[in-house]
């Protein structure tokens, strides 16, 4: 007893990107960002940091100097040196001890802070510092408010900000930073492009395998990891067409040399029982004959289904109207409603196989309601063959597609192998289409066909030797 098939289990959903493309692009950029913080980091911590330190050591001296000369002097002197530097005997209102972060403007301001640190560490607890922005608009415009002694009295005097304080090749660095993130993205770009194009390849061709076409030799001449696949792919796909071929060489063989001793056989039979010896006997025993021969018919389309056939263009409608008039003529009449179909190109004996098999397994099974429609969806020329059946639900049908199943009201049904809608699913694949199976509202199935209106370049080769 078959075990029912396993529901594939789900995947926990991962944060990464789905495409091998958007992980390396992701990955470098990644990398990428993570060298230039680094590196960044080693820049401000190893050299920009000593550099600012090293520049408040000079400006502390130059301060403490003319702090040292102020209080040597003469008072009076003192005090009118201190107003030629625009002493103040507070500081202003706009200038603070401890400026604002600006993130836009975020080394600059590590910067600022970092040098102001630095100097009233270097400074006397009785020489505070202020900052003051001249222009809210300018950040860069800014002079640092210092108290000294002038003629005994603390006085506020105003230096400018020099050079070693102001951003010095940050700026460049981030700019060189984004620009290398964004050259190492298009560099993934370009290399998963060239990675993808034969991955994309292989995909198609195994596309193509599944829908039973036999696909040309994909190149072996790129990456050696895409190469090998590559091989692996070839040495499958010509595996595949040595067992099709054998298995069409075999059934074929098992057809001609069975139906040699049949045909003794019938000879046999009207030889030893003339006509009206026994009637019911030789009709009994040539039904038999003909039911074996039905068999053995259906292996050996099973087995062909029409690789070998070239595609022609022609029109579809044409085709299916072509059956009910011959279904019709046997007193199997169907209701035909047809849809314009654009002329394209299909097996016309595979496709009339087809066509016959659903149409007969109807009028088998179905009896009433017997009914085809033709409508063009989606780059596909649809088929549909209906009835009224009560004995198989679509689900089942579905089923019945596997080789060699066979459904519960079959049963009472001679001459079969199982092998009809396996035949019929088999050409639809081929025709890079699909069939399914739907309950018919009111009761019935509807088997619904499919056939590409543009088929795969390779879809009408022939199985390789």
């Amino acid at each position: 007893m078959a075990r029912p098939a396993l529901a594939p289990q789900r995947r926990p959903r991962s944060w990464l990107p789905r495409s091998l493309l958007s992980r390396n692009i992701a990955l470098l950029v990644a990398l990428v960002a993570l060298t230039q913080v680094c590196s960044l980091s080693a820049l401000l911590h190893f050299m920009q940091r000593p550099r600012i330190d090293r520049a408040s050591i000079i400006f502390s001296d130059y301060v403490k100097m003319l702090d040292g000369m102020l209080v040597a002097m003469p008072a009076a002197e003192s005090r009118a040196a201190a107003a030629r530097l625009n002493a103040r005997n507070e500081a202003p209102a706009s200038s603070v001890v401890a400026p604002e972060t600006n993130p836009p403007h975020f080394f600059r301001t590590w910067q600022r802070d970092v040098f102001l640190e630095a100097l009233r560490r270097h400074l006397p607890a009785d020489m505070p510092v202020r900052w003051e922005i001249m222009d809210n608009d300018r950040e860069d415009e800014a002079r640092l408010w210092i108290r000294v002694h002038a003629g005994g009295e603390p006085v506020w005097i105003a230096l400018p900000m020099i050079a070693e304080t102001q951003v010095s090749g940050v700026t460049t660095a981030i700019v060189l930073s984004i620009s290398l993130a964004l050259v190492a993205a298009l560099t993934g770009w370009l290399i998963q492009m060239h990675l993808n194009r034969p991955l994309a390849e292989l995909a198609h061709a195994a596309r193509g395998v599944s829908a039973g076409e036999t696909p040309a030799p994909l190149p072996t001449d790129g990456p050696t990891e895409i190469a090998e696949v590559s091989r692996a792919f070839n040495q499958m796909t010509d595996a595949l067409c040595q067992a099709e071929a054998t298995r069409a060489l075999m059934l074929a063989g098992v057809s001609h040399d069975i139906r040699t001793p049949l045909t003794k056989l019938r000879l046999a039979i009207a030889m030893a029982l003339p006509r009206g010896t026994n009637d019911s006997l030789v009709a009994a025993t040539e039904s038999y004959l003909d039911t074996i021969d039905t068999i053995l018919q259906q292996f050996m389309d099973y087995a062909g289904s029409g690789e070998r056939e070239v595609p022609q263009r022609g029109d579809l409608n044409a085709l299916v109207g072509q059956l009910v008039a011959d279904f019709a003529g046997l007193g199997h009449e169907f209701d035909f409603e047809k849809t314009a179909l654009p002329v394209f190109a299909f097996r016309p004996v595979a496709v009339m196989r087809l066509l016959m098999n659903l149409m007969q397994n109807a009028v088998v099974y179905g009896r009433s309601g017997l009914s085809v429609r033709t409508w063009q969806a989606g780059g596909f020329a649809c088929v549909c063959v209906c009835d009224r059946g009560n004995g198989i639900r679509a689900e089942e049908l579905e089923r019945l597609k596997s080789p060699f199943s066979r459904g519960g009201n079959a049963r009472g049904h001679s001459g079969g192998t199982g092998l009809g809608l396996a035949i019929v699913d088999r050409i639809a694949r081929q025709h890079g289409g699909s069939l399914t199976f739907l309950d018919r509202e009111g009761g019935g199935v509807e088997a619904v066909v499919k056939l590409s209106l543009n088929p795969s370049p390779f879809s009408g080769a022939p199985p390789r030797a």
